[in-house]
This record gives C-alpha cells, structure tokens and sequence, in this order.
C-alpha cells in the first residue's frame, strides 16, 4: 500500500517511547528487580537479567540504579511483589494487540487495560485468542544501508535461525529466545549495533491500516503503553506513513 514503510514505522514507535523516557526507567527497573529475583544476580549466568541490564544501559541509566535494583531483586528486600500477567485483544480493523504487564494488583491491571481498549475502539480477548498470530523469538533490526553481508555472516555463525530484507533495505535478524544473548554478544564483538532488539512478540502476519484507522490504533497503543503496569505492547499493525 502507498506509504507502507516497516522502517518508518519502526522509527516512529521508538520516537514515541524515547519521548517517555521517565517512564520507561520505571518499566525497565521493574524488569531488573523481577529477572534478578528470578534467576540470581549475575547477569553472566541469567539471559533475562542481561537483557534488562541491557535495555538500562541503552536508555542511558545510571549503574548505580540498575545494581540497587538487582540487590534488590536477589536480595529478597520487602517490597512490591509483582506477577508477570499477559493480555490479549483486538484493536482497529481486527488487528492483534498484545499487552505484557508486571503487577502487585492484577485487578487494577485487567480494569486499567479493558478500559484503555474499550475506551479507543479495541476489545480485550480470552487468554490464547490472539498468541497464535505472534512468534515468540529474539529479533534484531538493522537500518538500511547496514552492511547486510557482514550482518548475515555473523548472526547465522553465532546461532541466528533467519536473516530477512525488505526492499528499503532494513535487515532483521531472527532467533530462537535462547540463543538471543549468543547473537547480541556475537554482533556487539563485531561492531555491529543494530538499531532495535530485543525477545519480543513478532507477527506472523501484518494488518495494514491507514487514515483515520491508523490514528486510532495509534491512540489505543498509547493509551496501552501508557499505563503504569504495562512493560510491553505487540502488535500485528502497521500504519500507513502520513
């Protein structure tokens, strides 16, 4: 479709979450607190520890923030505890949302989620209605213009299961959630940073919208992105350029 563009599509959804920086460092010192809690304090030796320290240095957190939050974590202090709770629903156009949330108060949760659907036109779903739409998968993605030789070379040598490109020339790297931490390890060693990763949600398929379709689906992902207990939002959408 006209002014379908993955890549603008990518940058502007990472402009609109580095605009809410504040927030962001809450979501990511949760992450911190709960992997390390989970798994130990020693980010060598747990993946999703090192993928939170790694998301907190990429925002630009102080050390000093991140490391009060592994002691806190591993340490077992008093405090919230949160449960990791996933939500499923539609949203404009019959589009798949996925909502992942970290909570110490699952009600507050599920109303602040239904009502943010509700409110902008989505309908939250039963557990399992729209999961099926998504692989559960590391993911890296290079700009166009990224050497896409070298990028290949080195992500199928340290694990990777798929290097794909579309015709702007965006590379995206996909891998199994395990082998994630190899992969990142393998690029950073060589120079090579790509410019969103993470163990995501992707979509097996894309709902393409536009006009004003497209601004509301935008205002439902905000609105869900918004909320306090909200860690991470997927989408099968992709929005026309304006």
């Amino acid at each position: 479709m006209a002014g379908h563009s993955k890549w603008a599509n990518i940058q502007h959804r990472k402009g609109r979450q580095d605009a809410k920086r504040g927030k962001l460092w809450t979501k990511i010192i949760r992450e911190v607190t709960v992997a390390a809690r989970a798994g130990g304090a020693d980010p060598d030796v747990n993946p999703r520890l090192r993928l939170a320290w790694d998301k907190a240095t990429d925002a630009n957190m102080p050390k000093d923030n991140i490391q009060r939050a592994i002691q806190r974590g591993a340490g077992g202090v008093d405090g919230e505890n949160y449960e990791e709770i996933r939500y499923e629903g539609y949203g404009i156009g019959g589009a798949a949302v996925i909502v992942d949330t970290m909570t110490d108060n699952r009600t507050r949760t599920v109303a602040e989620v239904r009502h943010a659907f509700a409110k902008n036109g989505g309908n939250l779903g039963q557990e399992g209605s729209v999961a099926f739409m998504f692989q559960h998968c590391g993911q890296f993605l290079f700009a166009p213009g990224t050497p896409e030789d070298r990028v290949m070379e080195i992500a199928l040598e340290a694990g990777a299961e798929d290097v794909l490109t579309d015709d702007e020339g965006l590379i995206e790297v996909i891998t199994a959630p395990n082998d994630y931490a190899a992969v990142k390890k393998a690029f950073d060693a060589a120079g090579l940073k790509a410019d969103v990763d993470g163990i995501v949600m992707k979509a097996l398929n894309e709902t393409e919208l536009a006009g004003d379709d497209a601004v509301r689906m935008q205002k439902l992902l905000d609105a869900l992105e918004s909320l306090d207990d909200v860690q991470e939002v997927f989408t099968t959408v992709v929005l026309d350029e304006q």
